[in-house]
């Protein structure tokens, strides 16, 4: 990978300042002052880059790596070669994350683009919304009556918020994002595109054809929520769309009325949770998953990618196809259907049909 014009390395680090911040332990004290500057994967990291590793199965990329501190549990410490430092954690995942976070502060939210560093004049704000001091406002912003902005947000460029709405303090709502009938706590990163608060999907049948139901609730997002780019997330028909503090969906999800799904929660692409679900905390979600309304989905959940969520699905448990199950009870399944397909393809003397 050529040189990355968009992020680049840190300054610089020691080795023993590193694991002091990630909570771990240096394994070797001679490799103290050993300065690392970046984070790259076991396969290409060079000379100044951490890595880290979760397996053995990391083992011949481990034989050509030239990282300057390799991030691993003390079960995986051995397979590391004698020349590359080792720094013991507990988490290693977790640990990495943390450090790619220490490099490059500015990946974790959306970029500014303008380089403001106060309100630029071609926004348009009305004269009754309040910010605090220090929010940034980029070009063509559009900030409505009675919105409340606090201290350290940042406003992307083209981007809307409404009459009344409320963000709390260092969120970032980035570029051309539109935020409606909505109540953001603090820290709350809205992606690119991201459409917060627009009515629900809700229609009575008529003698005429669809009567349209009036949607007058909000949106609640608590702190610390990340929302991804493109996705959408309807107010409620007459009670609020609720986010948990720390959850963190990613883009192209579309999440319906009246939904309230618990605290850190992870959401993956093209989720599709239909109106009035709810959702425990700890629940995690694989893409393309499809929710149908006013279902239960109990704390801990884990559901996996492309399945569909028909019933309410008991706390802690594991489940995959459509309708969802037990996933191991899933998995039979399929291998099961696998198996016969393959026995149907061969010919009585074991020959495989053409």
């Amino acid at each position: 990978m050529e040189q990355n014009v968009f992020f680049l390395p840190h300054e610089g680090l020691k080795l023993v300042e590193l694991a002091e911040f990630l909570g771990a332990e240096l394994a070797n004290s001679d490799y103290a002052d050993v300065i690392v500057r970046s984070v790259a994967p076991i396969s290409r990291a060079r000379a100044g880059d951490v890595c880290y590793i979760l397996s053995r199965r990391s083992r011949d990329e481990l034989a050509t790596c030239e990282a300057s501190a390799v991030i691993c549990d003390k079960a995986l410490a051995d397979l590391i070669p004698p020349h590359i430092p080792v720094i013991l954690s507990s988490n290693p995942h977790a640990a990495f994350a943390m450090a790619g976070g220490l490099f490059y502060p500015a990946a974790l939210r959306p970029v500014i683009f303008s380089g403001e560093s106060e309100i630029a004049p071609s926004a348009v704000i009305d004269p009754s919304a309040r910010l605090e001091k220090g929010v940034i406002v980029e070009p063509m912003a559009v900030i409505g009556a009675h919105a409340e902005i606090g201290e350290g947000t940042r406003i992307g460029a083209h981007s809307i918020i409404g009459p009344n709405v409320k963000i709390g303090r260092d969120c970032s709502i980035a570029a051309g994002a539109s935020i409606l009938c909505a109540l953001l706590g603090n820290g709350v990163i809205i992606h690119n595109g991201a459409r917060i608060g627009q009515d629900g999907f809700g229609y009575a049948p008529g003698p005429r054809g669809m009567i349209k139901i009036v949607q007058i609730g909000r949106v609640i997002i608590q702190d610390n929520v990340e929302i991804g780019a493109n996705t959408t997330i309807d107010r409620g028909a007459m009670d609020d769309t609720v986010i948990g503090e720390g959850t963190k969906v990613d883009n192209q999800v579309q999440i319906g009325h009246n939904v309230q799904i618990g605290r850190h929660c992870a959401i993956v692409a093209q989720v599709g949770i239909a109106g009035s679900a709810k959702i425990g905390n700890g629940v995690q979600i694989g893409g393309q998953v499809g929710i149908k309304g006013h279902v239960t989905i109990g704390d801990g959940v884990q559901i996996a990618a492309k399945s569909g969520i028909m019933t309410d699905l008991a706390a802690g448990g594991q489940y995959g196809g459509t309708p969802a199950r037990p996933l191991n009870d899933y998995l039979r399944d399929v291998a099961q259907q696998m198996s016969k397909t393959k026995l149907r393809g061969k010919k009585p003397g074991g020959e495989q049909n053409d």
